[in-house]
């Protein structure tokens, strides 16, 4: 029976445990960000030879890490890109790809289509400046795929019925 308990707790602390990010320290291998990280929701090979692999945390979590390695398989980098800085960088004309390439993939189910606009919708979750729950969203023209405008709102505001202060979520 101790063991029995000693392998539920295990699997509690584990399921809880902070999933990389933070604890994945520049000069890391591609190996230790695979252990501790996973695989990848998305990966690109750069020019140099490394590599930029994507780790969304959800499916509606708030984070999205960005973790870049050279082309010996060392991080150079990870950085969580739901910010302000990063949302910035979505201009209109821009592709999907180079969307994606940095926001990394925002969450299916909160993807629509507007038929009467030809416009597509990619939504995001993220904790804004004020440790309030947020979605930011990107709409491209339906027909060219490129962006058309941005737009970014608290979850309080998004929903109709009001949901009140959720900031505890944020951690912060």
């Amino acid at each position: 029976m101790k063991s029995f308990i000693t392998l539920v707790t295990t699997l509690l602390v584990t399921a809880c445990a902070p999933l990389g990010g933070p604890m994945l320290a520049s000069g890391s291998t591609l190996q230790d960000t695979y252990r501790m990280m996973g695989e990848p929701a998305m990966r690109w090979r750069e020019a140099d030879g490394g590599e930029q692999l994507v780790y969304p945390r959800g499916p509606m979590g708030f984070q999205t890490w960005m973790v870049r390695t050279d082309a010996a398989g060392k991080v150079t980098s990870v950085e969580n890109v739901m910010d302000m800085a990063h949302f910035a960088r979505i201009q209109p004309g821009m592709s999907q790809d180079a969307v994606l390439r940095i926001l990394g993939p925002s969450y299916p189910g909160w993807t629509i289509y507007y038929k009467a606009r030809d416009e597509l919708v990619w939504e995001w979750r993220y904790c804004d400046v004020w440790s309030e729950p947020a979605r930011f969203n990107v709409l491209f023209d339906g027909s060219s795929g490129k962006v058309r405008s941005t737009l970014s709102q608290t979850e309080r505001l998004s929903q109709p019925w009001g949901r009140g202060d959720r900031r505890e979520w944020c951690g912060r």
